[in-house]
């Protein structure tokens, strides 16, 4: 070898050790860029006042401040809220979530093939915000002075009775068609446009039952014109605790049927900005000032982490999956 390029060689190496540890003081790691930088969005697939629009609105405040950015309700009503779910899987921009509801978070694709997004895959669990069981009514005419009264005549009166819900596929359906197979009663299922003209058909007897939001049957009952037969709930609810369940009336045992509102993420936001969120949205809902005013909605916070959330999801998709495929039910 040249002994000119040797020792070039060597002062070169010699040269890169001295100037290694200037490099390695002045080399500074680069700082993950700040989270949120703008403003973060709520989509919710229903209309303003509706109950996911207020469970939204309730939370937006709080985390507003604590992520100090504006959080903003995005009202996208169509499709039983599925419009707004797919928005929510489909975001790309790391700063849209979601608040929704049972169906869009468990059993939407199960009851069409062809909604656009799956929950289990498109989706990711924030937290589990907010429940509230149903409550089993009838008109305030409707025979028997107890629940076991009211099913034994249900039962005789066989497909002459029907039931009301707000559509097929919603809670309100596959759960009365659960509580059908639970008690041997088997009333024809009406569907209307929303809760409202249930209340309305019940009061002017087109209805003989339906399953409701304590939150919107409990007026009508306190007011005389309907009446209630249980809650949908192994034991008395604390949002009407002077309806029995129907466990405590007698007619089943173990039933546990819920509606629920809970925040999700679409599945590509990356999970520590996930994790920070379902901490933030669970710890919020726990706050005293959030839980009362959900509790005035009609709600019993739940705020759980997203495990919690999927592991609800995974069960309820099973539940009420299984009801879909036997009573072979699918979206109008």
């Amino acid at each position: 070898m040249d002994p000119r390029i040797s020792r070039r060689a060597t002062l070169g190496w010699a040269l890169a050790g001295a100037c290694a540890p200037a490099l390695a003081q002045t080399a500074k790691p680069v700082a993950a860029p700040a989270w949120p930088s703008r403003p973060v969005r709520i989509l919710v697939g229903f209309p303003g006042g509706s109950t996911p629009d207020l469970v939204a609105r309730t939370i937006a405040e709080p985390l507003s401040r604590a992520l100090g950015q504006p959080v903003v309700v995005d009202n996208r009503p169509g499709a039983g809220g599925n419009i707004a779910a797919d928005a929510v899987a489909k975001a790309t921009d790391d700063h849209t979530i979601g608040v929704m509801i049972n169906g869009n978070l468990t059993i939407a694709k199960l009851l069409n093939p062809a909604t656009p997004f799956d929950p289990s895959r498109d989706l990711a669990p924030i937290s589990l915000v907010a429940t509230a069981p149903l409550l089993l009514t009838a008109p305030a005419s409707a025979p028997g002075h107890s629940a076991q009264e009211f099913f034994l005549a249900a039962r005789n009166a066989g497909n002459k009775w029907s039931y009301g819900t707000p559509g097929v596929g919603t809670v309100g359906h596959i759960g009365m068609e659960l509580l059908k197979t639970k008690t041997n009663i088997d009333p024809v299922h009406v569907p209307y446009p929303g809760n409202p003209q249930v209340i309305n058909a019940m009061i002017g007897g087109q209805v003989q039952l339906a399953l409701l939001p304590p939150g919107l049957a409990s007026p009508q009952i306190r007011a005389g014109k309907l009446k209630a037969i249980g809650v949908t709930s192994t034991a008395r609810s604390p949002l009407v605790p002077e309806f029995p369940s129907l466990d405590e009336g007698g007619v089943t045992r173990g039933f546990q049927l819920e509606i629920w509102c809970a925040a999700a993420a679409p599945a590509r936001m990356p999970k520590p900005l996930v994790a920070r969120l379902s901490t933030l949205v669970a710890e919020i809902a726990r706050t005293p000032e959030v839980r009362q005013k959900l509790f005035q909605q009609g709600w019993q916070v739940a705020g759980t982490s997203s495990e919690g959330l999927a592991n609800r999801m995974r069960g309820e998709t099973a539940l009420l999956g299984g009801v879909i495929q036997m009573r072979g039910i699918k979206a109008e």
